[in-house]
């Protein structure tokens, strides 16, 4: 039979399992849209997760250990990155994970999407599940897709706390934006915790503050539309019709995208991006995008980065 002591001092091993694409939209939101305007940190989640672990098993901070830590996610290839000026700004990334302990899984972006890092996630999760022993693995996704790995791992024994976020915003042109973690994922985990509750809390509470990265708070710049040269601009696309652009503006969170459809530069917000991080985009990049009507004018959605060779 253990005693109190021996139950307060003995040692948790953690796993923690990220979604890259879900996490990066994520910190996009906390960077761009948030009122903190900024990133979230990974050493301050990594702390965080081994401080709540310790709350729920009633021992000290320092039995609770981060063993293992993974990060998934599609990525283009050196010479898309090097074309686009951003091989920097990745390694910079890659230098937190490093630091951090964290294995990066990279996935090559065929085309457009990304594809099949859910399942290669879930396998290199459930295996080293097995191999690892973990006494919690912690998740932090917001796709049903994981449920059917979170029910295999809890059968083995060990317990899944899910980090999960609900929130919604209003964008620059009056749109709601909205993500939200599937409720099935959250039934399925040992351990729910929504974290944009604790994120809301004081800012001036230390557990708050460990969760962001000091860098200090953005203003957004004011910007207009820029006039194109055209004197007499072509008819307006429809709304269903896919167009071409070249992105001319990058802001804080938003941007502009130069298209001979329009006479004047088409606004786009971060959200709107389906397979790259708003970090990555720069001027001159090629995208492709839909258009919807607003009272203020078009605005870009569904903004796809293309590849250099596309026409």
């Amino acid at each position: 039979m253990t005693t109190q002591k021996e139950q307060e001092q003995r040692l948790i091993r953690i796993g923690i399992f990220y979604d890259g694409g879900f996490f990066h939209h994520i910190s996009n939101y906390y960077r761009y849209a948030h009122p903190r305007r900024q990133r979230i940190s990974i050493p301050g989640l990594h702390d965080y997760i081994r401080q709540r672990v310790a709350e729920i098993d009633g021992i000290s901070p320092r039995c609770a250990h981060v063993v293992d830590a993974h990060f998934s996610r599609g990525r283009f290839s050196a010479q898309q990155t090097l074309a686009r000026e951003k091989l920097y700004s990745e390694r910079l990334f890659d230098d937190v994970l490093m630091n951090e302990g964290v294995n990066t899984h990279y996935l090559p972006i065929q085309g457009n999407s990304e594809q099949g890092i859910d399942v290669w996630l879930s396998l290199e999760a459930y295996e080293l599940t097995i191999l690892k022993n973990y006494d919690i693995m912690v998740l932090i996704a917001g796709d049903s897709d994981f449920v059917p790995l979170i029910r295999k791992v809890i059968s083995r024994g060990t317990r899944v706390m899910l980090l999960g976020w609900n929130f919604e915003y209003t964008d620059d042109v009056g749109t709601l934006r909205q993500t939200t973690t599937s409720i099935r994922l959250i039934n399925e985990s040992t351990y729910p915790v929504m974290m944009q509750d604790v994120m809301s809390g004081d800012s001036n509470d230390i557990t708050v503050k460990q969760l962001f990265v000091d860098q200090g708070i953005s203003s957004r710049d004011d910007s207009s539309r820029a006039d194109d040269d055209e004197d007499a601009p072509p008819p307006p696309a429809a709304p269903s019709e896919r167009l071409k652009g070249i992105i001319c503006t990058v802001k804080e969170g938003f941007g502009f995208i130069k298209c001979p459809q329009f006479p004047n530069n088409v606004f786009f917000h971060f959200s709107a991006l389906q397979n790259c991080d708003f970090g990555e985009l720069m001027e001159g990049d090629l995208v492709s995008f839909t258009v919807e009507q607003r009272e203020k004018g078009p605005v870009a959605k569904d903004v796809e980065l293309m590849e250099d060779d596309k026409s």
